[in-house]
This record gives structure tokens, C-alpha cells and sequence, in this order.
């Protein structure tokens, strides 16, 4: 709980009154590798924060082949955006990859402390913000750049992604063929 309180307390500065609201309404918990956390078609009721370990989240498109939409690692959090917000299905699975410890806050411990903590809300905002950013810059690099390109942004912004999680996820991710990212590593 201690990693989550300092980069929550690093965004903006936490009461002990709020310390204590977030620990007593988190749960930890000890997941084992390849736990589907969040299936397409549940709703998401969820947000996890990683304090050990690796989590995928992906969809299936029409011919039911997976696609990678986000790699996590340690001190990120989880979340189904759209079923999380809108209180409707999931279209993603939240796969962990590894064995994970994870701290995890259900949506109406969430919306409580929104509703009794205003530093909360600026909290939130900027925890947003930043995956937000995040999601944008991903769906930017698909659009914009080459596969190669994107790989060398990743190796350059996150190359812990490549020591973590296989040529499979890594190449969803990037939106290229497992071959095409293994020809690609090795030009590099």
C-alpha cells in the first residue's frame, strides 16, 4: 500500500484522513499468472494498481484473433475504461502475464472517495490525463508510423515492455506480424 500512497501523494498531497480512506477500501491481492481479471462481456467493476508483475489488456476482432491494446507493469494501474465508466460490457479481456500482486479498488470505494475527498477528484484528473495522453500517443504511433518506427519508440519510451512480455503481445501491440517484429529486431 506504501508504493501506491507515495505516487498517489506525489500527484497531490494526500490527508491522513485520505491515506486511511484508500487503504481500508483497497483489497490486495496475490494473482497467479495467465488470471483473466476481466472477461468481454462482464462489467468492469474493478481498477487494479500493479505492484508486482505484468497484465495485458486485449480484444478479439471479428475473426476472433487477439489484439493487444495495453502492456502494464509494476506501479500502473488496470483498468477497463469504457465498461469501468460506463457501467456497460466489456469488449476487452485484463490478462495477467505474470504473477502479480495487485492492489485493487472496486468502483464504489472509488466513487466514494471522489464524493468525500476534493484532492481525490484533482487526483484522478491527472491520473486520467496521463493514460489518457498515453492512449492517444499509442493510437497516433498505429496511424502515423511504420513498424519499425514504433518498435524503436517502445525500445526507446519503455523497453521493459520487451524484457517482459513475448514477441506475440509485444507484436499486437505494435499492430505488425510476429515475423515482422523479429526481422525488425534483428536489423536493429
Amino acid at each position: 500500500m506504501k508504493t501506491l500512497l507515495e505516487i498517489l501523494n506525489s500527484i497531490y498531497p494526500l490527508s491522513p484522513e485520505l491515506s486511511e480512506q484508500i487503504s481500508s477500501k483497497s483489497e490486495f491481492l496475490d494473482v497467479k499468472k495467465k488470471t483473466v481479471l476481466l472477461e468481454a462481456g462482464q462489467t468492469s467493476k474493478t481498477i487494479y494498481f500493479i505492484l508486482r508483475g505484468a497484465v495485458r489488456i486485449y480484444y478479439l476482432n471479428k475473426d476472433g484473433v487477439e489484439n493487444t491494446t495495453w502492456l502494464l507493469l509494476e506501479n500502473e494501474f488496470v483498468i477497463s475504461v469504457y465498461s469501468f465508466f460506463r457501467g456497460g460490457a466489456s469488449f476487452e479481456y485484463i490478462e495477467t502475464t505474470e504473477d502479480c500482486e495487485l492492489i485493487a479498488l472496486h468502483k464504489e470505494q472509488l466513487d466514494y472517495l471522489y464524493n468525500h475527498f476534493m484532492e481525490f477528484n484533482f487526483i484522478g484528473r491527472k491520473l486520467t490525463e496521463a493514460y489518457y495522453i498515453r492512449n492517444e500517443e499509442q493510437a497516433n504511433n498505429l496511424r502515423v508510423l511504420g513498424g519499425k518506427a514504433r518498435y524503436l519508440e517502445l525500445l526507446q519510451t519503455n523497453p521493459k515492455i520487451l524484457q517482459r512480455f513475448s514477441l506475440g503481445y509485444i507484436a499486437s501491440y505494435l499492430g505488425i506480424a510476429q515475423e515482422t517484429l523479429s526481422r525488425i529486431r534483428k536489423q536493429k
